[in-house]
């Protein structure tokens, strides 16, 4: 059965420092990088997403000037600036597919943004055969909730490396897992991912 690994939006301006930083998003990065380091050759996709806001519109009411911070939210992740970037402590040498997403509109999902040359998440999946999805990245309640319910709508088995994600709320986040639990999804750390049946 193959597997993929999706990485979501673990960008500068999510993390420590940036326009919308969530508490541990460096954290996450590092931890991430390491988790690569121990396990990318179990994974036959490793997908990472990035938000790419285009500079000179508000991105189909994403942008505000006022934002709520539920379904609007300041200038971030611009295509082309330092904000838009990985995170620095993401090693991304393993990364097989880069999906940028939200260009011109809203997008949670990577399921809503498409590769360079311009595939789907979803046809990259089903391109490889891709049955089985381990989901981390930033934020919980908002992106990683959403690309992890969009894997399990493709008929994909969600598992969320709960370890590995960081969110904006604490509460939010605890009922996005809940949320994608009750869809179908499993939490497991991820020192628990791949750890042999006991005998």
């Amino acid at each position: 059965m193959s597997r993929a690994l999706l990485i979501v939006d673990v960008q500068n301006d999510f993390t420590e420092g940036g326009a919308l930083a969530v508490a541990g998003g460096d954290a996450v990065a590092s931890a991430v990088s390491e988790f690569l380091s121990a396990h990318a050759p179990e994974y036959d996709v490793i997908m990472a997403s990035r938000d790419w806001h285009q500079a000179d519109s508000d991105n189909g009411g994403h942008f505000a000037e006022a934002p709520d911070f539920i379904g609007t939210w300041p200038v971030h992740c611009v295509a082309d600036t330092a904000g838009a970037e990985y995170d620095p402590l993401l090693a991304t040498d393993a990364v097989t597919h880069h999906v940028r997403k939200g260009q011109g509109v809203p997008a949670y999902s990577m399921f809503e943004g498409g590769t360079e040359d311009g595939a789907t998440a979803a046809a990259v999946l089903g391109e490889h055969g891709v049955l089985a999805a381990d989901v981390v990245g930033i934020a919980t309640d908002h992106c990683v909730r959403a690309s992890a319910l969009d894997a399990i709508a493709h008929g994909v088995h969600v598992r969320v490396l709960t370890d590995l994600v960081a969110g904006v709320d604490q509460a939010s986040s605890d009922a996005a897992l809940a949320e994608l639990a009750h869809a179908g999804a499993e939490l497991v750390r991820s020192d628990e991912a791949f750890e042999s049946p006991a005998s």
